[in-house]
């Protein structure tokens, strides 16, 4: 084809298509992009169609990220608003302290998954400092320096999904800010792993004495819950696997130390897993230390009261990693003040994740905790509602019509029935009746469910709660609409009609502790307990298929992979 009949036949091309040519003279290619089609197949605008609700998403974390990947982002104007531009798989911190996993490798940027869902998703990295729910704007700032213009800004919404999670708690205690290292991001795990080598680097020098290498050698930690037992089960690892072998003048010098203020470590598990993780750590040589309490931590000791005794006991460190708790963030604290929640400690949503006393906003993972209505603040309601006749007393049909839609809206009588071994409602309902009338009372039906509230619990603050919070809310608005229409809740026993949705239902799947030496624990649903290598491989299959993507599923499965064939890295880089 001659230059000239290629221009011809584009120009006739062109004349019919909107098109981007790019020629590249010295290797002589041209690619062509076409942007849109003719003029009679572009999709019309239709000027009356509503436009989209705005959707804020803060946070991206598991409860946003979760959320962000099972909306239907078609449906809403969706703007996610967060410091941090990627996904972390926060369960896998404690192998990064440790170079058992690279950093990258349990990273997700928040484009790669926001890119891949239905409809369009705007992204934004900055860091929310104010919510006005009164005008339903929120305020934030940019973290990012020296560039020019402002980095402030502010966004309206309709509806607001907080998930921005929560902070290290500190419990006020002096020094701990200034000296300790918290493991609550991926920018602490690599401050942790830095530091791990260089405490080593500078126990070998010469002009260290034995005393000091001790202390500098002496890693300790606080809090024996899940992160704290498995950094501490990571480092015993790293120190004993790899460590020693490139710093031999110093094997016998490594000391670690578990601080705990409970009784016992992983006091949240089975006591059969506790006994097994306490046990275990006595045989490799981590010191636990129960019934102890940090008062004070500086750069060279930390000061520990002993319950038992209420002395004070100071120990030098070479560095001190705190995990003990969360608490709320200041814009979460002062959000709490605006609506009416200042006197509590963290976020009250009801059952369906919406926050208390302020329409269209919802809060989920660590940032929230749910309020459970309790059944005998509605107990006369619900019998008024039951007895269909006005007898003022429930026969088993009557009783039985209700239970579902109790059992529904209060779960805490579900969990009263396990607890109660009755296997289904008409086990209640002879333990109702006390005696052969087949009718019961108001009185009697108060009776016998006025102990259900007390199996009311606060859901913990993981991973696995956050991720089915946000999934069940991205279920909500994806059919917020249909359920107008067709709602699929539980009857409202303090009015009309059925509630829109059902309520959230946490679903425990279970959870593990790495313990080290190749060994787990784990409890599972079904009361089922299992310790020893063969959970340590059940662990290690189901935190690969957790992973948030492909690219991070081979990542991690390669890097655990290199460990077993080389060992960690103990570069500082």
């Amino acid at each position: 084809m001659t230059v000239a009949s290629f221009f011809n036949r584009a120009s006739r091309v062109l004349s019919s298509s909107n098109f981007l040519l790019v020629c590249t003279l010295s290797g002589g290619g041209v690619v062509a992009y076409s942007e849109s089609q003719t003029g009679a197949e572009r999709p019309s605008i239709d000027a009356n169609e509503p436009s989209k609700k705005k959707v804020v998403v803060l946070g991206t974390g598991w409860a946003a990220t979760s959320f962000l990947k099972d909306l239907d982002a078609s449906l809403y104007d969706v703007q996610v608003v967060s410091p941090r531009n990627y996904f972390a798989f926060t369960p896998l911190l404690p192998s990064v302290t440790c170079g058992t996993v690279e950093a990258r490798s349990i990273v997700e940027p928040v484009r790669n998954i926001i890119k891949k869902r239905k409809g369009e998703i705007n992204f934004w990295e900055a860091e929310c400092v104010k919510i006005d729910s009164s005008n339903k704007k929120v305020f934030c700032r940019s973290n990012i320096d020296n560039l020019v213009g402002s980095g402030e800004f502010s966004l309206d919404y309709d509806f607001l999904v907080v998930a921005v999670g929560a902070q290290v708690n500190t419990f006020n205690t002096p020094g701990v800010k200034e000296n300790c290292h918290f493991l609550k991001d991926v920018e602490d795990a690599q401050k942790i792993r830095l530091s791990v080598i260089d405490c080593f680097e500078k126990a070998v020098l010469p002009s260290i004495t034995d005393d000091e290498r001790r202390s500098i050698l002496h890693f300790v930690v606080v809090g024996g819950g899940p992160t704290g037992v498995e950094f501490a089960a990571e480092l015993h690892d790293y120190v004993h696997e790899d460590l020693i072998k490139l710093y031999p003048t110093v094997r016998d010098k490594v000391k670690i130390t578990l601080i705990q203020s409970g009784d016992h470590i992983l006091n949240m598990f089975d006591e059969r897993i506790s006994s097994f993780a306490e046990k275990k750590f006595t045989r490799d040589g981590i010191e636990v230390q129960t019934g102890c309490r940090v008062v004070g931590v500086n750069d060279k000791v930390i000061t520990v009261k002993v319950k038992s005794t209420g002395e004070d006991c100071s120990v030098p460190h070479g560095l001190v990693v705190w995990s003990t708790g969360i608490s709320t963030l200041p814009v979460i604290r002062d959000f709490m003040e605006e609506i009416g929640q200042a006197k509590r400690h963290v976020l009250a949503t009801n059952e369906w994740l919406r926050v208390k006393g302020c329409e269209d906003v919802y809060a989920i993972g660590d940032c929230s905790s749910i309020t459970q209505r309790k059944i005998m603040d509605d107990i006369t309601a619900i019998f008024e509602a039951a007895d269909k006749n006005k007898s003022g007393t429930l026969t088993i049909e009557e009783f039985q019509e209700v239970m579902d839609d109790i059992v529904l809206r209060y779960p805490q009588v579900e969990h009263y029935l396990k607890q109660k071994h009755l296997r289904d409602f008409t086990f209640l309902w002879q333990d109702l009746r006390g005696n052969e009338s087949k009718e019961i009372g108001i009185e009697a039906f108060k009776l016998a469910l006025s102990h259900a509230d007390s199996q009311v619990k606060s859901l913990p603050a993981t991973a696995q709660v956050a991720a089915q919070q946000g999934a069940y809310l991205a279920r909500c608005f994806n059919r917020r609409d249909h359920a107008e229409e067709d709602p699929e809740g539980p009857r409202r026993f303090t009015g009309s009609g059925r509630h829109r949705f059902l309520p959230f239902r946490y679903r425990h799947l279970g959870q593990f502790a790495p313990l080290g030496g190749e060994q787990a624990a784990a409890e599972l649903p079904g009361d089922w307990v299992s310790m020893g290598h063969s959970t340590q491989w059940l662990w290690y299959s189901v935190y690969a298929s957790k992973q948030v993507s492909w690219r991070t599923r081979v990542l991690v499965i390669s890097d655990w992979t290199r460990r077993f064939i080389f060992g960690r890295d103990s570069s500082r880089v």
